[in-house]
């Protein structure tokens, strides 16, 4: 985050009829799960990102039983929770292959209303993007020291 603040797309699937974003509007960190276009599942941080390195994350917890359930989602910065909410429903199977995966910026329809495919770019830096499908070690959470002794101590 530099000084004054970012803005726009971290990570997107998807677009204006299907798709999920995760982003920062007005500084704060911010997921938007659209729906097929009719309904938006927003879980938002309350507070604006102060300058320096951060991670933001994610968690989706589906439901099961079937696809097009919901799920619940834990937005966090650092490692601390900063926001958690419900998604009601999923789209079963695909997005819309028409629209894209990006880094950075949404390129085509904006899945969320909160930014224009025009405004989207992300203004601070982005030193990368993980993302895991299925269990999560959390090995990104710990510090490199820590991931260097593990990973020697395996050998």
């Amino acid at each position: 985050m530099p000084e004054g603040g970012a803005h726009g797309v971290i990570v997107v699937q998807g677009g204006r009829f299907g798709g999920w974003s995760l982003y920062l509007n007005q500084g704060r960190p911010t997921y938007c799960y659209n729906y097929f276009g009719r309904q938006s599942f927003y879980v938002r941080a309350p507070e604006v990102l102060a300058p320096g390195h951060h991670t933001v994350r994610l968690e989706f917890e589906y439901d099961g039983g079937g696809v097009g359930k919901g799920g619940s989602g834990l937005l966090t910065v650092d490692g601390a929770k900063v926001a958690d909410g419900r998604i009601e429903a999923t789209i079963p199977y695909l997005f819309s292959a028409d629209e894209t995966l990006d880094i950075g910026a949404d390129s085509a329809s904006p899945v969320s209303d909160d930014y224009s495919s025009t405004d989207s770019a992300f203004t601070g830096t982005i030193h990368y993007v993980r993302i895991d499908i299925g269990d999560d070690d959390h090995s990104d959470l710990e510090s490199p020291e820590h991931r260097h002794h593990r990973m020697m101590t395996r050998q």
